[in-house]
């Protein structure tokens, strides 16, 4: 199979995206519906953030068994199962990029939407994260909990292997047994300071520009509900020192005193909307197998 360099797979994402003209069903998420906050989840329950996750597949481009640059590991077994966009699933894939996965690994590493991967997929900040720097954080599991699984994204780097500017994140999956306090749900975004938004093979220079992180949840098949302005320059600002909790219907749960409204009908302007209608033709392209130069 050919090579190309990860600047050139980046290329082709941004043609597919140019050139698919399919419209995908996108349910936006306000802005207004995140909580501000400056914790992980893991903090107020105490117990840490797990173990580093040891990859087993993807693109990893280093002999580091837990730093890496497009790699993931799985399956993993959830320990429940989890309904998701009508579809039932018992294991997932942990992927370094931001995001975890049904049904596959993503190596992919320029976001076109998460509502426009080949499989699907959560996204608390799907973007080119790159762990190979000693200075980068790791990407950990916590599975200790019943019907509850935690992945976090601690202080990682971007690609390619810089460590100046680092992101905080952290996913929440919950299963249909589990007994979820009052202002919370079955699924929870946490973010804390967040430094970068882009990779360099993404259009990116210091982490800012080109194609930005996306943030939402995707079916495999270009449909997906996205947080306002994902892919959207400043995404890194929008969700820094904030969390989200979402219902089983991946609605943010709304309503708790003291928290803000769940919008107020607004939605990204046009541009992000192309953007976000785009996916599988750009992200196939992605998805093949490639070597970074």
């Amino acid at each position: 199979m050919k090579r190309i360099s990860k600047g050139a797979v980046a290329a082709l994402a941004l043609l597919g995206l140019l050139s698919l003209t399919a419209e995908a069903a996108v349910d936006v998420i306000p802005q207004s519906a995140l909580i501000p906050s400056t914790t992980y989840y893991t903090d107020a329950i105490g117990g840490g953030i797990g173990a580093a996750v040891a990859w087993n597949g993807g693109v990893p481009r280093s002999a580091d068994p837990i730093r890496n640059d497009d790699a993931f590991r799985g399956p993993i077994p959830l320990g429940f199962s989890l309904s998701f966009f009508g579809s039932t699933y018992t294991e997932f894939f942990a992927n370094n990029n931001g995001n975890i996965s049904f049904t596959g690994g993503i190596s992919a590493f320029t976001p076109t939407g998460p509502q426009g991967a080949s499989q699907p997929i959560i996204s608390p900040f799907f973007a080119d994260v790159d762990t190979r720097n000693a200075a980068s954080g790791l990407m950990h599991l916590r599975t200790d909990i019943p019907n509850e699984i935690i992945v976090t994204w601690d202080a990682v780097g971007y690609f390619g292997s810089h460590a100046d500017k680092l992101d905080s994140f952290q996913l929440i999956v919950r299963g249909p047994d589990f007994v979820i306090p009052p202002g919370e749900g079955s699924i929870g975004f946490w973010w804390k300071d967040m430094q970068w938004e882009t990779g360099d093979a993404s259009g990116g220079t210091g982490g800012f520009g080109g194609t930005p992180a996306a943030v939402g949840f995707g079916d495999g098949l270009s449909n997906g509900k996205v947080l306002e302005g994902s892919i959207e320059p400043l995404i890194s600002s929008v969700v820094r020192n904030h969390h989200i909790w979402f219902d089983p219907t991946l609605t943010p749960v709304c309503g708790v005193p003291g928290t803000p409204p769940c919008g107020d009908g607004s939605v990204p302007g046009p541009a992000t909307l192309i953007l976000l209608g785009a996916g599988l033709a750009g992200l196939g392209a992605i998805k093949r197998v490639y070597r970074r130069t």
